[in-house]
């Protein structure tokens, strides 16, 4: 189905205040979860509404809690999130990470004991909007098996990068999970009824498949690159818990508190003003863009984009049509 943004916002934020939120923090989650859906992240957008409210439900995710600064290190900061809602305590570190980037020319904000974020690009396109280069992930509880192993070890634990894109055009984003395709791909694939455009995991036999159902039944997605995905996430795990004084996830699977509950976040905002000019910036994101698609596309290819290009495709769809919504999810969201 097809719905405007403040149908979807509106509907969702009902439900969150329904559930405890304040009618402030629902109507920003209600926005940051439409504006996911907006980009084309459905999977963290409309697709996680039922399941935070479910979290809430358990006691996962504390309604009324806050960030609280632990500690004050100058240009970095540790804080704990006390299992509040994700997408404010990252929204609120992200925030004191650009004020450290003011004072210091660089920040770092830790968030230990937070939860689900939602989307992470959320944050860096936050960053990059109002001039910053963002370098942040988060740890995750282990969802896919190590390379050469067949149960789960490592979290997926999602990386982003993104910086201001040139002439005030769209930012520079990249979001990515460690695996091939993220479990969130996997359920907006399944629920349209397709496969897979490459092979991103492996059947409960060990038979490497592009059936998104298949995938998720035995838990055993590809690392990004193999082996060398599988050690990315690895070290974005182990870096995680050290930068906050947090956890990973070999305590984050004792914990069960559902996906995320207890995780650690880190958050690196460079001031780009500091290290060049706003325009030798802007020159070199422009050239580096353009030097990128002027190579001659592969056979069979969509065409060359820069990291983040796919939104404005999602955007021009969304204008022409409205927000593209799965009617189960909908049907989920209503329900609440």
């Amino acid at each position: 189905m097809r719905l405007t943004f403040d149908e979807i916002k509106n509907e969702i934020q009902r439900a969150f205040m329904k559930y405890g939120l304040s009618e402030e923090k629902a109507e920003i989650c209600a926005r940051i979860h439409t504006e996911s859906t907006y980009d084309g992240i459905y999977s963290h957008g409309v697709n996680r509404v039922a399941r935070f409210v479910s979290y809430i439900q358990k006691g996962w995710v504390d309604v009324n809690a806050d960030p609280v600064l632990e500690r004050d290190m100058g240009a970095i900061r540790i804080y704990n999130g006390n299992l509040g809602p994700g997408v404010l305590n990252a929204l609120y570190g992200a925030d004191r990470a650009m004020e450290l980037a003011d004072q210091y020319g660089i920040g770092m904000v830790g968030l230990k004991n937070t939860t689900h974020w939602m989307r992470g690009g959320t944050y860096g396109l936050r960053v990059a909007q109002k001039g910053y280069v963002g370098i942040m992930w988060t740890n995750t509880e282990a969802c896919m098996p190590p390379w050469g192993a067949k149960e789960c070890r490592l979290g997926n634990n999602p990386f982003v990068m993104a910086c201001p894109g040139p002439d005030g055009g769209p930012a520079v984003l990249m979001d990515m999970a460690m695996s091939q395709y993220a479990y969130g791909k996997l359920q907006v694939t399944r629920l349209a009824g397709k496969k897979l455009p490459f092979p991103g995991g492996y059947d409960k036999d060990g038979n490497l498949t592009d059936d998104p159902g298949a995938i998720e039944d035995s838990m055993r997605i590809l690392p990004i690159g193999y082996w060398k995905g599988s050690a990315f996430a690895f070290m974005l795990d182990i870096l995680g818990s050290v930068l906050t004084d947090g956890v990973g996830a070999a305590d984050l699977d004792a914990q069960t508190k559902g996906s995320c509950g207890g995780c650690s976040q880190v958050m690196i905002v460079i001031d780009p003003k500091k290290t060049t000019t706003a325009e030798n910036m802007a020159d070199t994101v422009k050239r580096a863009i353009e030097y990128l698609k002027s190579a001659e596309p592969a056979e069979h290819s969509g065409g060359v984009r820069a990291p983040g290009e796919g939104i404005l495709q999602f955007h021009k769809d969304h204008d022409e049509n409205g927000i593209y919504v799965d009617d189960s999810v909908w049907a989920e969201i209503q329900a609440l």
